[in-house]
């Protein structure tokens, strides 16, 4: 939904003389932009020159996104003295709406000098370096073609075109005589229409029902889960006591051919804004735009985890990789795990740009679409029905009024998609040592810096799927849930480097590359042996070679991931030199492993040094005919730990959202928001 600030600052109330102004003062508070718009400009028939009444046009047309009309009356507040700590910001962001870029770089200068606030003064140089970009990004060369949909466009606002099952969705303002006071235009509610790819039937477009759609409340972005079971959608407040304070998430489900009432999805944060959901490809997280407390900026993009019964937690940041100091909003993930998304704090164009976030080497790498898809003016919402095409929403000039949708296509003629995929199955040993299927076993795909990519929970086949990237290194972390047996945590190493496909030989659009593996966790048993593979000291010494030490770390890492067992090391030889000496050397092998793993930081309560020395073979070191067995004695010469003790398992508490029926949680009451008096704004406004 059009958001109704595109940074949130607290303006100073300026104190009006006339009970007119006083009143426009209440409008504006209250989001009734375009009626403020009204009265302020009855005052300046009087006094063209009055900085207050200016100033107010010009936030309005700001907040209600419209910016680019905001220049002239942010230009006549400051030459007639308004001071206010942020109106030269917003003044620079008007004059490159209006691609004024030299004046806007003049102004934001002129800010960065005067300026004492750390957060504008960081907003305002990185609209600087932005600015400097343009002309890197001018001469990037673009296979990109747009093309006006002018079947379903009209002079008031259509936006978020989403493709399922068919069927074209987007977000109108029409067939609605209710006006929304923040812009002056009907409410929006949410269509659909059929088409075929970007031809559109306009004879079949409706409105999606009175349980979706609100005469008098903003309906907004929506999306739909890969099955098109689940939809989520953004709606404004209703302006009553019941109502929220800001634009909130709904969802409802398709039972029987009909849509559920919504309700309000437990990941919003009261009477902040949420909203742009977009869910993943696999339907396992779902995306968002948010101004709640704690971000980098004025709205950040944020995920949530969804589980197998359908329930959001785990709201996440998505960080400063995509999100800066300005806004962010729009996610769409398409199909080769690219994220698309709208700014207006990356390098662009002018308000709203759009970009695309993609994994390059480990890293996350954000780039601007350049034009023509980019225009000085809002861009935004883009949705890919195919690989090298789709649709996104412009309020550019030429259009057929507000925000129109657009289609565009991408010409590359080396436009190749390579979908990588990491598929395995969770697995156990029985009690004939042989490999079965472990069901229910968390999963989660790590980087090389052990930052979390993503995780699933498997069913009672122990499949699991992760989508992976070219020339990366990742970590597989497994750990056995809903059930009293122990298992161990369990990492497993993978790597695509060297692994790529080549390009050249690709004749397809799009081509899927699949790598197989498995995870095997073992059951914790009391008195349980496991051999340490690797373990090699120096001939008659007991000191920890590194190549030992790479093999250790492994055990440490298994003791920090399994805190609740404690071990016995134990080291063995085979049976040369004496059975004295041997038990001897074994136990200082054993002492200094236990002492390293010690040094790594795990409690030495937990450990126990053995050394058993040739007393334990688990091969022959000489042959039947007393010839010497030199694969015996290096099976022989060995490390191995034993389960001593298993601390009591720890009731893991559930994480926010997973006992919330239905991912939904009611957390409002009658007398949290309003007042009793109802208005007729509808809704904190925006996109």
């Amino acid at each position: 939904m059009k958001k109704k600030s595109l940074l949130l600052i607290a303006l100073p109330l300026l104190a009006m003389a006339c009970g007119s102004e006083k009143k426009a003062s209440k409008l504006f508070r209250n989001g009734e932009f375009q009626e403020v718009i009204a009265r302020y400009s009855k005052v300046l028939k009087n006094d063209s020159d009055h900085p207050e009444a200016n100033f107010f046009i010009a936030e309005s047309y700001r907040q209600s996104n419209r910016v680019k009309w905001a220049q002239p009356y942010y230009r006549k507040a400051i030459e007639n003295g308004l001071k206010n700590d942020s109106v030269m910001l917003f003044y620079a962001f008007s004059l490159k709406a209006n691609q004024m870029h030299e004046e806007a770089i003049e102004a934001l200068e002129k800010f960065v000098q005067e300026s004492q606030d750390e957060f504008y003064t960081k907003r305002a140089n990185d609209e600087l370096s932005a600015l400097e970009y343009l002309d890197d990004l001018a001469d990037k060369k673009s296979y990109y073609r747009v093309k006006n949909l002018k079947a379903v466009n009209t002079r008031l606002g259509e936006y978020s075109p989403i493709y399922n099952d068919g069927y074209l969705y987007f977000t109108a303002s029409r067939d609605n005589n209710r006006i929304y006071s923040a812009t002056g235009t009907p409410f929006t509610n949410i269509y659909k229409a059929k088409t075929r790819g970007a031809r559109v039937d306009t004879t079949s477009i409706e409105s999606l029902g009175d349980m979706i759609n609100n005469y008098n409340i903003n309906e907004g972005t929506l999306t739909f889960s890969p099955d098109g079971k689940t939809m989520v959608f953004a709606r404004g407040n209703s302006g009553k006591r019941k109502g929220t304070a800001d634009v909130n998430l709904y969802i409802s489900r398709l039972r029987n051919g009909q849509w559920t009432e919504p309700r309000m999805l437990n990941i919003n944060n009261p009477g902040y804004w949420d909203s742009c959901p977009a869910f993943s490809r696999d339907g396992k997280t779902l995306y968002f735009a948010s101004n709640r407390p704690g971000g980098h900026g004025g709205t950040d993009i944020y995920s949530a985890r969804r589980n197998a019964r359908g329930r959001f937690f785990k709201v996440k940041n998505l960080g400063t990789q995509i999100n800066t100091t300005g806004n962010e909003m729009f996610p769409f993930i398409s199909d080769d795990g690219r994220m698309y998304f709208s700014s207006d704090g990356h390098p662009g164009y002018g308000g709203l740009d759009l970009l695309v976030a993609q994994r390059r080497n480990g890293q996350t790498v954000v780039e601007n679409l350049g034009k023509p898809v980019n225009s000085g003016a809002d861009d935004f919402g883009l949705f890919l029905f195919k690989a090298d095409r789709g649709f996104f929403t412009s309020n550019r000039e030429g259009g057929a009024g507000d925000d129109d949708i657009y289609t565009f296509v991408n010409e590359d003629p080396n436009l190749k998609v390579v979908n990588y995929f990491l598929e395995g199955v969770t697995m156990t040993h029985d009690e004939n040592e042989k490999l079965r299927v472990l069901p229910t076993v968390k999963v989660q795909l790590m980087d090389f810096n052990q930052e979390v990519l993503d995780e699933t929970t498997t069913g009672q086949d122990g499949e699991f799927q992760f989508r992976v990237y070219e020339h990366e290194r990742y970590m597989l972390v497994g750990e056995k849930v809903g059930t009293s047996e122990r298992f161990f945590i369990t990492r497993l190493p993978f790597t695509t480097v060297g692994k790529a496909v080549s390009r050249d030989t690709l004749k397809q659009l799009v081509t899927n590359v699949k790598f197989d593996t498995t995870l095997v966790l073992d059951k914790i048993e009391l008195n349980k042996i496991f051999a340490l593979e690797n373990i090699y000291y120096d001939y008659n010494k007991y000191n920890i070679r590194d190549d030992a030490a790479e093999e250790l770390d492994k055990l440490v890492t298994m003791l920090q991931d399994n805190p609740e067992i404690s071990i016995e090391l134990s080291s063995h030889t085979d049976s040369v030199d004496t059975e004295k000496y041997n038990l001897w050397l074994s136990q200082k092998r054993a002492e200094s492993a236990v002492n390293y793993i010690i040094s790594q930081g795990i409690n030495k309560d937990r450990l126990i040094a053995k050394g058993y020395g040739e007393s334990r073979p688990i091969a022959r070191n000489t042959n039947p005919d007393g010839t010497d067995n030199p694969e015996g004695r290096q099976k022989n010469r060995r490390t191995e730990f034993k389960i001593l003790d298993i601390a009591p398992k720890q009731i893991r508490e559930p994480e926010e959202g997973e006992e919330d029926e239905d991912g939904i949680q009611q957390y409002f009451d009658e007398d949290r928001f309003f007042d009793d008096e109802e208005d007729d704004t509808g809704d904190s406004g925006g996109r």
